[in-house]
């Protein structure tokens, strides 16, 4: 089965910038996707970026133009950069891998997914 686990987050003061880590291993039947989601307290997770089964990116409403996806693939590691952060982007912070949909990666959230263990985001 798929494994994945975040690093990289922690405590920055308002202006920061902080670079998250997902380290993806093991495999599942099928096409694979993975992507970053954001969850505050007592909230639904959200999607944040997403890379399709082509390696491009998707960007969801919610990365408002201060977080960009990529992927070392010679290492399997997922990264999130986010920049000019803000108190608000204070949350924990998960990658996750699903079944790509027609080769895209899809924000349903009744699709069954496989979860890291979070890292949390604090900025004040």
């Amino acid at each position: 089965h798929v494994q994945l686990v975040e690093s990289g987050g922690g405590s920055v003061q308002a202006g920061g910038s902080l670079r998250l880590s997902c380290e993806v291993s093991g495999s599942i039947d099928g096409t694979n996707c993975i992507g970053w989601f954001r969850q505050y307290p007592g909230k639904e997770r959200e999607g944040l970026a997403a890379l399709d089964s082509d390696g491009r990116m998707q960007y969801s409403n919610s990365a408002k133009g201060r977080s960009t996806i990529s992927r070392d693939y010679t290492k399997t590691t997922l990264y999130l950069q986010m920049d000019s952060l803000k108190p608000e982007d204070t949350a924990m912070y998960y990658c996750a891998a699903q079944l790509c949909t027609l080769g895209t990666f899809s924000w349903d959230s009744s699709l069954d997914r496989y979860w890291g263990q979070g890292t949390q985001v604090t900025v004040s």
